[in-house]
């Protein structure tokens, strides 16, 4: 079984709260970017690997080579999984990978979405992705850093 010790939503993948906060705070070893538009653009992986932590090896993986290569991990790597939204999450899911809990901490908002917490915008389709994700017993917490307290998921779901 694969050491997930968190899985984020976050649509800068990695940046400097991910990095210097979340990184440590969880004691990560290995990020994993499940993202297939990243794992095929070197530039994007390039200016992430600048802000990832040293502590901490980075992978970018697409989804399905995640689902293949996930049981595969080693006991010793403590895995933080980051994707883009909840729909790669669900994917993941789906697919077979052993995720308990989803942090999620930025969905900027674009055409279509409502803000629904500070850094969280959602559409109708997240909603559905985080509906189907709590259906399968999944926990979904709000929570831009690990100092923050917990926001409340409903307000998710009252979006639409």
């Amino acid at each position: 079984m694969p050491n997930i010790v968190l899985t984020r939503i976050d649509n800068r993948l990695i940046h400097g709260q991910v990095a210097t906060q979340w990184t440590g705070s969880i004691g990560a070893n290995l990020l994993l970017v499940a993202n297939d538009q990243v794992a095929k653009n070197q530039m994007r992986q390039r200016l992430m690997k600048m802000a990832a932590p040293t502590s901490a090896q980075t992978r970018f993986f697409t989804i399905d080579h995640t689902i293949e290569i996930i049981h595969k991990a080693a006991d010793r790597q403590k895995i933080f999984i980051i994707c883009e939204n909840p729909q790669d999450v669900l994917r993941l899911v789906e697919g077979g990978v052993p995720i308990t809990k989803v942090n999620i901490g930025n969905m900027h908002m674009a055409e279509g979405k409502k803000q629904v917490v500070g850094s969280v915008a959602v559409d109708q389709a997240d909603v559905e992705a985080f509906k189907q994700l709590r259906d399968k017993g999944v926990e979904l917490e709000i929570r831009r850093v690990p100092t923050e307290s917990a926001e409340s998921i409903d307000k998710v779901f009252e979006a639409f």
